[in-house]
């Protein structure tokens, strides 16, 4: 059983706004501290930010607007915790503690993953997508479409079960991380993927034991304390960097949020 939501469902929109805005603190400092929260909804953007780096309506605002089509933004920034910043000066240590896991992905993950990218490449709308291989159901929640149409198509889906409606952050408000179980399948544990920096281990640990899973086909479980320099056997500033190249690799933390690691 299996859940995947797009990038225009309001939690995503939240996420990729909360991305977008971590991606601007990188372009302004190479190794920045920084952890966003997001609430939207009917017509306004709600931001919470703890950061080294000054943030400003004027900041938020274009990201708001192009991400999730709203103006209004009401900014709350805080400067990171002094005591906390020193604790992370000279060296890379991990920062958070936690439990984690990475599975390998499943074929049911993965085709439903397909499916939904490609309906939004088609229908780039609010859309929610379950496979329940138990029941054999396979329901498809989609607006902006005129699901008779579809139902008469595709016989084998439940097409708008409720009827059609028309999704977005007008009809649902939209959180950062409530959606973990589209980003992570069967592998959600603790923490948050969205809107933090790699030294925060709900990021990079999280990112580094989905790569180790797929790459030994097993499962993997990791612990964590905040500041350990070691982690799974390793330095924590190498988990880091693996992560980093992840990140990269598909575009940054805005393009991170859209679908998360079952990608």
């Amino acid at each position: 059983m299996f859940e995947k939501v797009n990038p225009s469902h309001p939690d995503k929109i939240a996420d990729r706004i909360a991305g977008a805005i971590v991606d601007l603190a990188y372009s302004k400092d190479e190794n920045p501290k920084i952890a966003v929260e997001i609430l939207l909804g009917h017509g306004i953007v709600n931001v919470i930010i703890e950061s080294n780096i000054r943030f400003r309506h004027k900041d938020i605002k274009p990201i708001a607007k192009r991400i999730a089509n709203i103006e209004k933004v009401n900014l709350i920034y805080v400067p990171q915790d002094t005591r906390l910043a020193n604790n992370q000066k000279g060296k890379v240590r991990c920062g958070d503690n936690g439990i984690f896991k990475g599975l390998p992905i499943t074929g049911e993950e993965f085709a439903l993953t397909l499916f939904a990218k490609a309906f939004y490449k088609k229908y780039p709308y609010d859309g929610k997508f379950i496979v329940d291989k138990k029941t054999g159901r396979f329901i498809v929640c989609q607006s902006n479409i005129d699901s008779n149409k579809f139902k008469i198509l595709h016989s084998l889906m439940e097409i708008n079960p409720i009827g059609d409606w028309t999704g977005g952050s007008d009809v649902d408000s939209g959180a950062t991380n409530r959606k973990l179980g589209s980003d992570m399948g069967f592998a959600v544990t603790g923490g948050g993927l969205h809107g933090k920096d790699l030294s925060k281990a709900d990021v990079s640990i999280n990112i580094y034991a989905h790569l180790k899973a797929q790459e030994t086909g097993r499962p993997v479980e990791i612990s964590c304390g905040i500041g350990d320099e070691t982690v799974d056997g390793k330095p924590y500033e190498e988990i880091v960097k693996i992560a980093r190249n992840y990140i990269k690799k598909i575009g940054g933390f805005e393009k991170f949020a859209e679908w998360g690691l079952i990608r």
